[in-house]
């Protein structure tokens, strides 16, 4: 990837999208191309086509999805395969049929079997059964993998695909019912804190391990990739994580302190935990010489902040 090259990022309101475009111009790059939904509905494989043949991007970041937690996954299933399938399709498609040079595509550490060996590589791949509570989420992902890694082979392309571990940070999406755990986890207790509860009810045991990374380290690991890396460098997919994980239990307490929440908290065990642990191995890409930044108690005040500045409270 060059500091000339046309750049187009897929999603760039969300999470990881907004977080590749904030690095981007921080790196120099200026030739960004951006699309709201409105303006290019990726569901709609023609207006992806003559997009791509109008603009002709050379670098594509697919960072748009899309993507919930367990609650989301288990009652939007359809939505879930179909608009992911759909998305990552017409967009992987056309960067072939128009000639662009180099695309990163997003999976997620979904992708891996629910009771793979920890932590987890990337050759635990289609090894075992996937968690069912977000397998339509995860055959979608491992599908636009196999399909970059189709066209490698058959055309020549350089599409790269990357899975992160959980992530967080400015500009996530903060609904209870269809975010991901942490967001989820802050507004819930940023409500209880602002309407006096003096009891917080959370999913699960508490006893579920997830490994979290902010935004803003993940977006400066796929632009590393993009600019010094292809996919034959890379030997397959490539995890980004940071090495660590914490039980939902320790996660809420860290969350209720950055909070400053005092209250106690319940476990719902009629609810599901999903996978037990989700522990990436990141050996790959620390080889490469990248380490995230961000500890999670920095992570989740700078999110909380943001949060906090988006809300009358």
């Amino acid at each position: 990837m060059k500091i000339q090259d046309k750049i187009y990022v897929a999603g760039h309101r969300g999470l990881v999208g907004s977080a590749i475009l904030k690095k981007l111009g921080a790196g120099g790059y200026t030739n960004l191309i951006t699309r709201t939904h409105a303006e290019l509905d990726l569901l709609d494989q023609r207006a992806v086509d003559a997009f791509f043949e109008k603009e002709k991007p050379a670098i594509v970041f697919l960072a748009a999805a899309k993507v919930g937690g367990i609650y989301a996954n288990q009652t939007q299933g359809g939505e879930f395969i179909y608009e992911n399938l759909m998305i990552q399709t017409h967009v992987i498609h056309s960067a072939w049929k128009y000639g662009v040079k180099k695309l990163l595509f997003l999976g997620s550490s979904c992708i891996y079997p629910k009771l793979a060996p920890q932590p987890l590589k990337e050759e635990y791949l289609l090894t075992a059964q996937l968690e069912p509570t977000n397998e339509p989420y995860a055959v979608a992902k491992i599908a636009g993998i196999k399909m970059c890694e189709a066209y490698n082979r058959q055309y020549g392309t350089d599409f790269l695909s990357v899975m992160p571990t959980n992530l967080y940070g400015p500009n996530d999406n903060f609904d209870i019912q269809a975010s991901h755990v942490l967001p989820a986890l802050i507004r819930k207790i940023h409500d209880a804190k602002v309407s006096g509860k003096n009891e917080v009810s959370i999913w699960g045991t508490g006893c579920a391990k997830r490994e979290f990374l902010f935004s803003e380290d993940m977006a400066e690991a796929c632009v590393l990739l993009m600019q010094k890396y292809t996919a034959a460098d890379l030997g397959g997919i490539v995890n980004i994580g940071c090495g660590k994980d914490s039980t939902i239990d320790e996660l809420v307490h860290l969350i209720a302190e950055v909070v400053g929440y005092n209250g106690a908290f319940v476990y719902d065990k009629t609810k599901p935990d999903g996978t037990p642990q989700k522990l990436l191995d990141i050996s790959r890409i620390t080889r490469l010489g990248w380490t995230p930044k961000t500890s999670l108690r920095d992570g989740i005040k700078l999110t909380y902040d943001w949060y906090r500045s988006r809300t009358n409270d």
